[in-house]
């Protein structure tokens, strides 16, 4: 029932951004907001239990990932006010910053967190080493987790590119999406 509740919540939030729901036209983040942040095994997950990403183009807290880039990577949406906050075992220090479009998105040592639509359900971890371009912008995804302080795995390996097939010919076991 809570992983029908969580896909049916996922699903709606999908085409609320699709859809351009907040009627200006750009993402924004996601409706569910998390107030804590966790660790499941050793990778990070919000109240719902989905893995956290970033990317190592916005490691140094600029926000990148806008428009169609959203729909797929679903911004962290902050508490409407006040800080986040990290149940033990998390390291680093959760913080909020403010998007283009005005939402607060929550951050891991200033790097803008992110769910994996495709991921789909609690405890699914399919975006590690996603490389992916949208609007002209390449990014490299990593789940964040105990292992993985600084959101940069050293390198994937990855030759794909906007293939439009969401397979690629990658060889060093990154996965790489067209959109």
């Amino acid at each position: 029932m809570k992983l029908t509740l969580t896909a049916l919540a996922v699903a709606t939030a999908l085409v609320l951004v699709a859809c351009g729901g907040n009627g200006g036209g750009s993402a924004t983040a996601a409706p569910d907001s998390s107030k804590t942040v966790s660790l499941d095994g050793d990778v990070l997950v919000d109240s719902q239990g989905a893995a956290l990403y970033s990317s190592d183009q916005e490691k140094g807290g600029t926000v990148r990932c806008t428009g169609g880039c959203t729909s797929i990577w679903l911004p962290l949406a902050a508490p409407s006010s006040g800080q986040p906050t990290a149940a033990s075992g998390v390291s680093g220090k959760l913080g909020v910053l403010k998007r283009p479009d005005g939402a607060r998105q929550v951050t891991l040592d200033g790097r803008p967190l992110y769910r994996f639509a495709k991921d789909g359900a609690p405890g699914k971890v399919t975006g590690d080493g996603v490389s992916d371009s949208f609007g002209g912008q390449r990014f490299t995804w990593h789940v964040e987790g105990t292992g993985n302080s600084t959101g940069d795995s050293g390198g994937t390996g990855n030759s794909g590119g906007n293939s439009g097939d969401n397979s690629t010919g990658n060889s060093g076991g990154a996965k790489s999406y067209g959109y």
